[in-house]
């Protein structure tokens, strides 16, 4: 059964004529990913919205970047959570930009869009987790809460959000199982009755037209990663999916704009 979060909330406002187009780190088959660049780039672009990555630095301030050291990005070996958010100033990532913090990326994508965070959090520490939640939760409280869905792949981010800030909802990722990803057990949807989350966010592969039913019928709101291929935009809308997460928010809408949306669920 899903959260009984406020439907005031943009993310679970019903069934518009297509589902959402939620930019992947922003318009990141573009622009560097997780910037604000990305985050303009998508709005610019008719995106409804962004899913952007949070974790904490090491002076604990809320910054927007998917892996948890620099080398991909940056060719640096520094871990994120090892830098002060004044060293993490001084990066600048391969491709254009640099690293922002929640704040700046929210004030960037503007004041309609709709903004899905991703708490990344892989660790095992409670305590860890728990200062990551409430600093997010800080940081959307300067925010329009009724644009903003939490989400994680971590089952105590979700519960520690859903007891922090009830009504903001929040939404959990899982994905197929991947038996050496650690740790894997814990990125299936085994738990959703338990942390009865507003929404899934289930990996696109894991999507059929069965298992969109049933995530709708047990009212949860169903957005899908990370999909660019104009074929399957337009299988899941007509599953009835509530929103897509993709790289290429101006194709996707292109792909959408003529597909009927399914209203069943």
């Amino acid at each position: 059964m899903a959260s009984d979060a406020s439907f005031r909330n943009s993310f679970l406002a019903g069934n518009g004529p297509r589902p959402l187009v939620l930019a992947h780190r922003g318009a990141s088959a573009l622009e560097t990913e997780n910037t604000l660049a990305a985050f303009r780039r998508a709005m610019s672009e008719g995106a409804d919205g962004v899913e952007l990555d949070v974790q904490r630095c090491g002076t604990g301030e809320v910054v927007v970047f998917h892996d948890d050291a620099l080398g991909r990005l940056a060719g640096r070996p520094e871990r994120v959570a090892g830098l002060p958010l004044a060293a993490l100033r001084e990066v600048r990532l391969r491709g254009g930009g640099e690293i922002p913090t929640l704040a700046e990326a929210l004030e960037a994508c503007g004041p309609a869009a709709l903004v899905n965070i991703e708490i990344k959090y892989d660790g095992l520490r409670p305590a860890g987790c728990r200062a990551l939640v409430c600093a997010v939760a800080a940081a959307v409280a300067r925010a329009a809460a009724e644009r903003v869905l939490v989400s994680s792949f971590s089952p105590a981010a979700v519960w520690l959000w859903h007891r922090q800030r009830p009504d903001v909802p929040c939404g959990l990722l899982f994905e197929r199982p991947r038996p050496l990803h650690r740790p894997w057990p814990l990125r299936m949807d085994r738990l959703l009755p338990l942390l009865r989350p507003a929404a899934v966010h289930p990996e696109n592969g894991l999507c059929t037209p069965a298992a969109v039913a049933r995530w709708r019928r047990r009212g949860y709101a169903v957005n899908v990663w990370t999909v660019d291929e104009p074929g399957r935009l337009e299988a899941l809308a007509a599953m009835g999916v509530s929103g897509i997460i993709t790289n290429q928010p101006a194709r996707a809408r292109s792909a959408l704009a003529l597909t009927p949306r399914s209203v069943g669920g």
